[in-house]
């Protein structure tokens, strides 16, 4: 039991983790498009920028709705960063110790 709780944590983890890069992608992406480094028109930019587009949206959203508007500046991955290393430093440790703790795991006394 012990060994599939360090799994599901490590899979948490990396689906955190990679949620901040697919954050960290599109915001790349969508500037190379504002400053005409690459385009639309391109197949592949579209599809990725389609791609990113529909992934990274519906975790921005909430934020963007709460968010007043800077000028053009978009905060809300800034936001979704800090609650993403909020949960996988304070939250999800506690909880795995939690959970191991329940099952007689490690670190039990």
């Amino acid at each position: 039991m012990d060994a599939l709780l360090n799994f599901s944590e490590y899979i948490i983890q990396t689906l955190l983790s990679l949620i901040v890069w697919v954050v960290v992608a599109y915001a790349v992406l969508s500037w190379l498009i504002a400053f005409q480094v690459v385009n639309l028109r391109n197949q592949f930019v579209y599809r990725a920028s389609r791609f990113l587009d529909s992934v990274v949206t519906p975790l921005l959203a909430p934020f963007r709705r709460i968010l007043p508007s800077f000028g053009g500046m978009d905060f809300s991955p800034i936001i979704l960063f800090i609650l993403i290393g909020g949960v996988q430093r304070y939250l999800i440790p506690p909880l795995f110790a939690w959970l191991h703790g329940l099952v007689g795991g490690p670190g039990v006394t």
